[in-house]
């Protein structure tokens, strides 16, 4: 599991230990502002560590190929120099250059082989460096949207409850008022 997985669990644990917040029917949760600070600037500062571990993967692309151009080169040389050596008469000189030229031929597409597989071993592991990233940072961004909707969610439930208490209020003060006010009207009768 990377850094960043278990910074993602370690939140999403966090988040379900926090106390919910009072009247908001364990729709709104209490959390400590240092706490989640912490731990996103830790999971900011994890991010480029595994964006760099990936890069210095697909860096290894190029040594791959320079190992087999390196190992084609060789072969090439080697067979260069086996034609050198062999050509001294005329008939000689025609089986060796055949010869020489097959191991040249060989050598080649033997080289070619190397290349094509050293680059496509790089393009998979660049493809799954990416992929992996990928999946990462898609993981953190569901759970800061899911976090996003679920805090909007209990906020609006709150404001809900809020206003109904606040229409109950309202309503007694205007029952109140429409109760004193004939009170109001007989005191003035009398005088």
């Amino acid at each position: 599991m990377s850094r960043i997985e278990q910074l993602i669990s370690e939140i999403e644990m966090y988040l379900d230990s926090c106390k919910p917040q009072v009247f908001s029917g364990n729709k709104k949760i209490v959390v400590e502002k240092d706490v989640m600070d912490e731990m996103l600037v830790e999971l900011r500062m994890q991010t480029p560590e595994e964006v760099k571990k990936y890069q210095k993967i697909i860096s290894n692309k190029d040594a791959i190929l320079a190992d087999a151009k390196a190992k084609a080169d060789t072969i090439i040389d080697d067979a260069n120099k086996q034609t050198e050596f062999i050509v001294s008469e005329h008939e000689i000189t025609r089986i060796a250059t055949e010869n020489a030229q097959r191991i040249i031929d060989d050598a080649q597409s033997e080289a070619k082989q190397i290349l094509d597989q050293a680059a496509s071993d790089a393009q998979n592991i660049r493809e799954g460096a990416i992929n992996y990233t990928d999946n990462q940072l898609m993981m953190l961004q569901n759970l800061l949207g899911n976090a996003m909707t679920n805090t909007e969610t209990r906020y609006n439930g709150f404001m809900k409850q809020l206003s109904d208490c606040l229409e109950v209020v309202d309503s007694n003060r205007r029952q109140l008022g429409a109760v004193a006010a004939p009170e109001q009207d007989d005191l003035d009768y009398n005088m």
